[in-house]
């Protein structure tokens, strides 16, 4: 997209962070640290000019990100890397821009998105890591991927995730499509990688409790199925911690050249 002066720009950008030490992504009204209020505030100091982005997914506090995806719009033409560089120097180190494109004026980082990818991390062994407990879940009790990866069998495809949802989840309806849900061991990591057209508050969060459940031996595979059917989160698993969900992609429509479904977590390399 060409730039000029006093024609609105509308840039995308591609955003990872540490989530530990945010309430969250969104914008609170009250006093609160958040991941838009800190990239807003350095965008702004870019643009000079107040900026507002809107991002592909909200999370929680406590949730990182490796593929976040937002969009602003701007007067003041800078290129690309200048978004990218200029941006990070105004950052905590906990947040960096990874790349900026100019996209066309119907790309929406929300509305745009056809699916999303998320992967939660569990460490399951006997001491939590004094240096990476801000990054995993933690479990000692052996959990058994192989029944994990059964109960998340029945969770793949078009379903009501009523039970998989909180109950102040906002979402018009219940109703999502995964399109894989795959369990697997990385040495005494456990990552559950879940990919869908869309997700529920807490949804991954949910899941992730069922299975791990699961993998304990508390309850058979078909447990996700029952909980799935039953459309009431009471009879759900308890909520998984938030410290071990990683958003790692958006994927959008080929024609805006974004490749953001990949995943960038080092410890997995």
């Amino acid at each position: 997209m060409t730039t000029k002066e006093n024609t609105l720009t509308r840039v995308a950008l591609g955003i990872e962070y540490h989530g530990s030490g945010y309430n969250g992504w969104q914008a609170q009204n009250h006093e609160s640290i958040t991941v838009q209020c800190e990239l807003e505030s350095a965008l702004s100091k870019i643009a000079d000019a107040p900026v507002r982005v809107f991002c592909a997914g909200r999370t929680d506090a406590g949730v990182h990100a490796t593929g976040q995806v937002v969009h602003f719009d701007v007067l003041k033409p800078r290129t690309e890397s200048a978004w990218v560089r200029g941006t990070n120097t105004h950052l905590p180190d906990s947040i960096r821009v990874r790349w900026a494109k100019f996209v066309p004026e119907d790309f929406h980082a929300r509305f745009s998105a056809m699916a999303r990818r998320y992967i939660y991390v569990i460490e399951n062994t006997s001491v939590h890591s004094a240096i990476m407990n801000k990054h995993f879940s933690f479990e000692d009790r052996p959990l058994d991927v192989e029944r994990m990866q059964l109960a998340a069998n029945y969770l793949v495809g078009e379903h009501d995730f009523s039970s998989y949802r909180t109950v102040r989840c906002q979402a018009k309806s219940a109703i999502k499509t995964v399109h894989h849900l795959k369990v697997e061991r990385h040495g005494s990591l456990i990552a559950i990688d879940i990919y869908a057209n869309a997700f529920l508050h807490h949804m991954v969060r949910n899941v992730a409790g069922v299975l791990m459940m699961v993998g304990m031996g508390k309850a058979e595979p078909v447990w996700a199925k029952q909980v799935l059917d039953a459309r009431d989160r009471t009879v759900g698993g308890v909520t998984a911690p938030p410290n071990g969900l990683y958003l790692v992609g958006v994927d959008y429509p080929s024609h805006y050249e974004l490749a953001t479904n990949k995943v960038d977590l080092p410890f997995f390399a």
